[in-house]
């Protein structure tokens, strides 16, 4: 476990370190493990056109297209494992195999419909790209929590006169809370750090931090030391909203021992 846990966080460490050193000391052979840290490369990125309109962007898509993504993807999970219509297992199958599309292989004909719909260079065709790339994932992991509850919880509200939307939202969505945490975790990562789509259906001012990092690789050279502060800055907001999900979802998970 510990050889594991170095392994994961020896390159955070190198790209921690590296954003601290001149591009000079990025370079140096050997490697020196002991200097004196500087902020330039730091202070350069914050300075840098457009940075505030780039991470304004990613948390707008990231945070937009991770809540639409949860909305229907709860919705959908809960008629799956509730409801008995012809066609139920095809379509839950299908959205396993959906997931398996990869992001690349979707960029030139998404870019075809925006542009057809007029949506391109804004960020509704990335906030309705990531939602329909990750609400397979959703459904799959809200419907597999779903058919935990027992469904003599929601035919007892029923009997109380309870509607179906009342029963979703006041006892499915609480008992799934764990779930959505880890649905909301992934889905965040991948709208955050995602690239491809970003870089063809954004321009200057709707692109996310992702595509920023490739405008510090020029003709000339390669920036490494900015491009390591940039990349530590990106992680930070993962980061911390996959750390307050992890603690919502131990939190879902203690609750639900202690009633269970």
């Amino acid at each position: 476990m510990v050889i594991f846990a170095v392994t994961s966080l020896f390159p955070i460490y190198i790209m921690v370190v590296s954003s601290l050193k001149t591009r000079v000391e990025v370079f140096t052979i050997p490697p020196i493990w002991f200097f004196e840290p500087k902020i330039n490369n730091y202070i350069s990125v914050l300075k840098g056109l457009y940075f505030f309109r780039f991470f304004m962007n990613s948390t707008i898509i990231g945070l937009s297209s991770t809540f639409f993504s949860l909305a229907t993807g709860a919705l959908a999970a809960y008629a799956l494992a509730r409801f008995r219509f012809m066609g139920r297992r095809v379509v839950l199958t299908g959205t396993l195999f959906l997931r398996m599309i990869a992001p690349v292989v979707l960029v030139i004909p998404t870019f075809i419909l925006w542009n057809k719909l007029g949506i391109i260079d804004t960020r509704y065709s990335l906030i309705l790209s990531y939602v329909a790339l990750n609400l397979p994932f959703c459904i799959w992991v809200l419907h597999t929590f779903m058919r935990e509850i027992p469904i003599s919880i929601e035919e007892s509200a029923l009997i109380d006169g309870c509607s179906e939307l009342t029963i979703f939202r006041r006892i499915v969505v609480p008992l799934i809370a764990p779930g959505i945490s880890v649905a909301a975790i992934f889905t965040f990562r991948i709208a955050w750090n995602e690239f491809p789509l970003a870089l063809v259906l954004t321009n200057r001012y709707t692109r996310t931090l992702p595509v920023a990092v490739s405008l510090y690789m020029g003709e000339v050279g390669i920036d490494w030391s900015q491009i390591t502060a940039i990349a530590t800055i990106i992680a930070i907001p993962a980061f911390i909203f996959t750390f307050v999900a992890a603690k919502n979802l131990i939190m879902g998970i203690t609750a639900g021992a202690v009633k269970g």
